[in-house]
C-alpha cells in the first residue's frame, strides 16, 4: 500500500483499518473507532495537560511497584473485531487513550497495546465528551476493560465504571474534596484535590 501523506485525501464516510492506519503519516492525530476515523484536537489545553501529568505521576507511582505497566498519550491500543460472517478478524479499533494500564504483558508489543487493557482513564476536554461518553464507552465496555474512568477537568470531578458481568456500573461521582478508590486495584487510592491543584 501506498504511503498517504495528506489527510485530506482520505474519505471520512469511508471504513478504515489498523492495515490502512499503519500507511498513513501526516501531522494530524486520529483514532479508528469501530472503522470510523476520528480526528483528536492537535494539542490538548493546558489544564488537560496538568491533569494527565498529574494522575500520571499518582497512577505511575502506584503501578511502578506491581507487575503492571502504565502508558500515557500518544500510545496506540488495537482492538480486534471479528468479521460476522467467518472467523476472520481485522483490527478496526486503534485509540490513544490518555491513561492506561495493562497488566498482561502478553498484549505489548513493539506497536502499543494488542487487546483491552485492565484500566483506561480519559481526561475530557472541550469538543471530545459526545465521543468519550459515548462511543468510547460502548466500545470499552463491549471490549472488557475492566475499569474506566472519565476526568472532567473543568468541574474537578472523576466517574469511575466498573465492568460486572459485561456492562458499566458507574460509582458515585468523586468531586474535588473526594477520595479516589479503584476497586479493580484497591490498594489505588488518593484525593481528588492532588490530581487539580493549580
Amino acid at each position: 500500500m501506498a504511503t498517504i501523506t495528506d489527510i485530506n485525501t482520505l474519505d471520512l464516510t469511508k471504513s478504515y483499518t489498523y492495515a490502512d492506519y499503519l500507511t498513513w503519516d501526516f501531522q494530524e492525530r486520529l483514532e479508528i473507532l469501530k472503522g470510523k476515523i476520528f480526528k483528536m484536537s492537535p494539542a490538548p489545553s493546558r489544564k488537560h495537560q496538568e491533569v494527565s501529568f498529574q494522575l500520571s505521576l499518582v497512577v505511575g507511582n502506584f503501578f511502578n511497584k506491581t507487575p503492571c505497566s502504565v502508558y500515557v498519550a500518544p500510545f496506540d491500543v488495537r482492538l480486534i473485531n471479528y468479521k460476522k460472517s467467518t472467523s476472520d478478524k481485522e483490527i478496526t479499533t486503534v485509540f490513544q487513550p490518555d491513561i492506561c494500564v495493562i497488566c498482561d504483558k502478553g498484549k505489548l508489543d513493539d506497536r502499543g497495546c494488542l487487546g483491552a487493557p485492565d484500566l483506561i482513564i480519559e481526561i475530557l476536554s472541550v469538543g471530545n465528551s459526545k465521543k468519550e461518553m459515548n462511543i468510547k464507552f460502548d466500545l470499552y465496555e463491549e471490549n472488557g476493560v475492566k475499569e474506566y474512568w472519565i476526568v472532567e477537568p473543568f468541574q474537578k470531578s472523576i466517574l469511575i465504571y466498573t465492568l460486572q458481568n459485561n456492562k458499566y456500573i458507574g460509582l458515585k461521582p468523586i468531586v474535588e474534596d473526594g477520595l479516589v478508590h479503584s476497586p479493580l486495584f484497591p490498594e489505588l487510592n488518593f484525593n481528588v484535590e492532588d490530581v487539580f491543584k493549580e
